[in-house]
Protein backbone atom coordinates (compact mmCIF):
# COMPACT_ATOMS: atom_id res chain seq x y z
CA UNK A 1 0.00 0.00 0.00
CA UNK A 2 1.31 3.19 -0.90
CA UNK A 3 1.95 5.93 1.81
CA UNK A 4 0.82 9.31 1.02
CA UNK A 5 3.03 11.90 0.07
CA UNK A 6 3.70 15.11 2.06
CA UNK A 7 2.27 17.90 -0.57
CA UNK A 8 5.68 20.19 -1.29
CA UNK A 9 5.74 23.65 0.39
CA UNK A 10 5.62 26.35 -1.24
CA UNK A 11 8.69 27.71 -0.72
CA UNK A 12 11.69 25.04 -1.39
CA UNK A 13 15.34 25.66 -0.49
CA UNK A 14 18.03 23.71 -1.68
CA UNK A 15 21.68 23.30 -1.27
CA UNK A 16 24.56 21.26 -1.66
CA UNK A 17 28.19 21.39 -0.21
CA UNK A 18 30.71 21.45 -2.79
CA UNK A 19 34.01 19.09 -2.14
CA UNK A 20 36.66 19.79 -2.01
CA UNK A 21 36.30 23.36 -1.00
CA UNK A 22 39.29 25.56 -1.01
CA UNK A 23 40.89 25.73 2.66
CA UNK A 24 41.63 29.29 2.11
CA UNK A 25 39.46 31.51 -0.86
CA UNK A 26 36.84 31.81 1.93
CA UNK A 27 39.09 34.51 3.35
CA UNK A 28 38.90 36.81 0.37
CA UNK A 29 35.02 36.02 -0.60
CA UNK A 30 34.19 39.53 0.85
CA UNK A 31 36.33 40.96 -1.96
CA UNK A 32 34.78 38.99 -4.76
CA UNK A 33 31.17 38.95 -3.86
CA UNK A 34 31.54 43.03 -4.13
CA UNK A 35 30.22 43.28 -7.72
CA UNK A 36 27.05 41.16 -6.42
CA UNK A 37 26.69 43.46 -3.36
CA UNK A 38 26.71 46.81 -5.81
CA UNK A 39 23.74 45.08 -8.33
CA UNK A 40 21.66 43.38 -5.79
CA UNK A 41 21.69 47.11 -3.45
CA UNK A 42 20.03 48.21 -6.50
CA UNK A 43 17.88 45.10 -6.83
CA UNK A 44 16.45 45.07 -3.66
CA UNK A 45 15.26 48.45 -4.05
CA UNK A 46 13.32 47.40 -7.07
CA UNK A 47 12.35 44.14 -4.84
CA UNK A 48 11.03 46.43 -2.64
CA UNK A 49 9.07 48.90 -5.08
CA UNK A 50 7.19 45.90 -6.52
CA UNK A 51 6.06 44.54 -3.76
CA UNK A 52 4.54 47.35 -2.67
CA UNK A 53 2.74 48.04 -6.02
CA UNK A 54 2.04 43.90 -5.88
CA UNK A 55 0.61 44.80 -2.18
CA UNK A 56 -2.07 46.59 -4.01
CA UNK A 57 -2.48 44.90 -7.05
CA UNK A 58 -3.38 41.88 -4.32
CA UNK A 59 -5.81 44.07 -2.92
CA UNK A 60 -7.69 44.66 -5.85
CA UNK A 61 -7.75 41.53 -7.72
CA UNK A 62 -6.07 38.91 -5.44
CA UNK A 63 -3.57 38.29 -7.85
CA UNK A 64 0.03 39.00 -7.67
CA UNK A 65 1.23 39.94 -10.99
CA UNK A 66 2.70 37.02 -12.47
CA UNK A 67 5.88 39.14 -14.11
CA UNK A 68 6.34 41.09 -10.50
CA UNK A 69 6.72 37.91 -9.23
CA UNK A 70 8.94 36.21 -11.10
CA UNK A 71 11.35 39.38 -10.87
CA UNK A 72 10.93 38.95 -6.51
CA UNK A 73 11.77 35.80 -7.05
CA UNK A 74 14.70 35.97 -9.08
CA UNK A 75 16.21 38.69 -6.63
CA UNK A 76 15.71 36.39 -3.50
CA UNK A 77 17.69 33.27 -5.80
CA UNK A 78 20.71 36.25 -6.33
CA UNK A 79 20.61 36.71 -3.04
CA UNK A 80 20.70 33.11 -2.00
CA UNK A 81 23.16 31.65 -4.13
CA UNK A 82 25.64 35.03 -3.19
CA UNK A 83 24.78 33.98 0.43
CA UNK A 84 25.52 30.53 -0.36
CA UNK A 85 28.71 31.54 -1.61
CA UNK A 86 29.74 34.04 0.92
CA UNK A 87 29.54 34.12 4.55
CA UNK A 88 25.95 33.12 4.62
CA UNK A 89 27.00 28.91 4.11
CA UNK A 90 30.25 29.25 2.31
CA UNK A 91 29.21 26.22 0.81
CA UNK A 92 30.87 26.30 -2.54
CA UNK A 93 33.84 28.29 -4.89
CA UNK A 94 31.56 28.53 -7.81
CA UNK A 95 31.36 32.51 -8.44
CA UNK A 96 27.38 33.09 -8.21
CA UNK A 97 25.87 34.11 -11.81
CA UNK A 98 25.05 37.26 -12.54
CA UNK A 99 21.10 36.17 -13.19
CA UNK A 100 17.54 36.47 -11.95
CA UNK A 101 17.05 33.30 -13.28
CA UNK A 102 16.45 29.59 -11.78
CA UNK A 103 20.19 28.17 -12.85
CA UNK A 104 19.68 24.77 -11.48
CA UNK A 105 22.98 23.28 -11.84
CA UNK A 106 24.38 26.13 -9.26
CA UNK A 107 24.91 23.74 -5.88
CA UNK A 108 21.96 26.89 -4.14
CA UNK A 109 18.93 26.74 -5.54
CA UNK A 110 15.43 28.46 -4.44
CA UNK A 111 12.02 28.13 -5.68
CA UNK A 112 8.49 29.69 -4.80
CA UNK A 113 4.95 28.30 -5.77
CA UNK A 114 3.17 31.09 -8.00
CA UNK A 115 -0.06 31.93 -6.21
CA UNK A 116 -3.23 31.75 -8.60
CA UNK A 117 -4.84 33.57 -5.95
CA UNK A 118 -4.25 35.61 -2.32
CA UNK A 119 -6.23 36.72 0.78
CA UNK A 120 -6.98 40.57 0.54
CA UNK A 121 -7.16 40.34 4.50
CA UNK A 122 -4.00 39.20 4.50
CA UNK A 123 -2.24 40.84 2.91
CA UNK A 124 -2.82 43.84 5.35
CA UNK A 125 -1.58 42.47 7.86
CA UNK A 126 1.04 39.42 7.43
CA UNK A 127 4.02 41.34 6.03
CA UNK A 128 3.84 43.02 9.48
CA UNK A 129 1.92 42.07 12.27
CA UNK A 130 1.48 38.29 11.69
CA UNK A 131 5.34 38.03 10.84
CA UNK A 132 6.68 39.78 13.84
CA UNK A 133 7.33 36.30 15.79
CA UNK A 134 9.73 35.07 12.91
CA UNK A 135 11.28 38.52 12.58
CA UNK A 136 12.51 38.29 16.27
CA UNK A 137 13.87 34.82 15.28
CA UNK A 138 15.57 35.91 12.35
CA UNK A 139 17.11 39.02 13.49
CA UNK A 140 18.95 36.33 15.87
CA UNK A 141 19.55 34.88 13.14
CA UNK A 142 20.98 36.75 10.55
CA UNK A 143 21.93 40.26 13.02
CA UNK A 144 19.16 41.70 11.69
CA UNK A 145 15.64 42.71 11.49
CA UNK A 146 14.85 41.98 8.20
CA UNK A 147 15.42 38.97 6.38
CA UNK A 148 18.82 39.41 5.29
CA UNK A 149 22.25 37.30 5.13
CA UNK A 150 24.25 40.48 4.86
CA UNK A 151 24.99 41.05 8.77
CA UNK A 152 26.88 39.40 11.51
CA UNK A 153 24.52 36.85 13.13
CA UNK A 154 23.92 33.39 14.14
CA UNK A 155 24.33 32.50 10.38
CA UNK A 156 27.95 34.28 9.63
CA UNK A 157 29.15 32.79 12.78
CA UNK A 158 28.67 29.00 12.24
CA UNK A 159 29.77 29.56 8.75
CA UNK A 160 33.41 30.60 9.64
CA UNK A 161 33.11 28.11 12.24
CA UNK A 162 33.27 25.76 9.42
CA UNK A 163 35.55 28.06 7.46
CA UNK A 164 38.33 27.54 9.96
CA UNK A 165 37.05 23.58 10.64
CA UNK A 166 37.86 23.64 6.72
CA UNK A 167 41.18 25.96 7.03
CA UNK A 168 42.95 23.30 9.83
CA UNK A 169 41.22 19.79 8.57
CA UNK A 170 40.60 20.54 4.75
CA UNK A 171 36.40 19.14 5.56
CA UNK A 172 33.26 21.24 6.12
CA UNK A 173 31.68 19.66 9.23
CA UNK A 174 28.40 18.23 7.80
CA UNK A 175 26.54 18.79 10.91
CA UNK A 176 27.38 22.10 10.41
CA UNK A 177 25.95 22.98 6.96
CA UNK A 178 22.62 21.06 7.58
CA UNK A 179 22.06 23.72 10.40
CA UNK A 180 23.79 26.31 8.56
CA UNK A 181 21.05 25.02 5.47
CA UNK A 182 18.43 25.35 7.73
CA UNK A 183 18.96 28.78 9.76
CA UNK A 184 18.55 30.04 6.02
CA UNK A 185 15.53 28.12 4.75
CA UNK A 186 13.54 29.56 7.49
CA UNK A 187 14.85 32.82 6.71
CA UNK A 188 13.46 32.65 3.08
CA UNK A 189 10.39 31.07 4.00
CA UNK A 190 9.45 34.45 5.89
CA UNK A 191 11.22 36.80 3.55
CA UNK A 192 8.92 34.95 0.63
CA UNK A 193 5.62 35.21 3.12
CA UNK A 194 6.70 39.11 4.15
CA UNK A 195 7.05 40.09 0.58
CA UNK A 196 3.41 38.50 -0.04
CA UNK A 197 4.23 36.35 -2.56
CA UNK A 198 2.44 33.51 -0.55
CA UNK A 199 -0.19 32.69 2.35
CA UNK A 200 1.36 29.76 3.83
CA UNK A 201 2.86 30.95 7.08
CA UNK A 202 6.04 29.97 7.57
CA UNK A 203 6.51 27.23 9.89
CA UNK A 204 8.26 27.65 13.40
CA UNK A 205 10.56 24.37 12.47
CA UNK A 206 14.18 24.22 11.94
CA UNK A 207 14.07 21.87 8.72
CA UNK A 208 17.64 20.89 8.42
CA UNK A 209 19.40 19.40 5.17
CA UNK A 210 20.23 20.36 1.66
CA UNK A 211 17.25 18.72 -0.18
CA UNK A 212 13.84 20.17 1.37
CA UNK A 213 12.26 17.58 -0.99
CA UNK A 214 13.44 14.60 0.15
CA UNK A 215 13.29 15.62 3.49
CA UNK A 216 9.47 16.11 2.87
CA UNK A 217 9.04 12.54 1.45
CA UNK A 218 11.13 11.15 4.14
CA UNK A 219 9.19 12.65 6.38
CA UNK A 220 5.92 11.63 4.70
CA UNK A 221 7.67 7.67 5.04
CA UNK A 222 7.80 8.22 8.50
Amino acid sequence: MDTPRTPHPPVVVAAELDSPLSRWLWLVKWLLVIPHCIVLFFLWIAFLVVAVIAFFAILLTERYPRGLFDFNLGVLRWSWRVSFYAYGALGTDRYPPFSLGPEPDYPARLDIAYPEQLSRSLVLVKWWLLAIPHYLVIAFFTGGMRSSWWGFGLITLLALIAAFALAFTGRYPGGLFVLVVGLNRWALRVAAYASLMTDTYPPFRLDQGGDETADSDAASMA
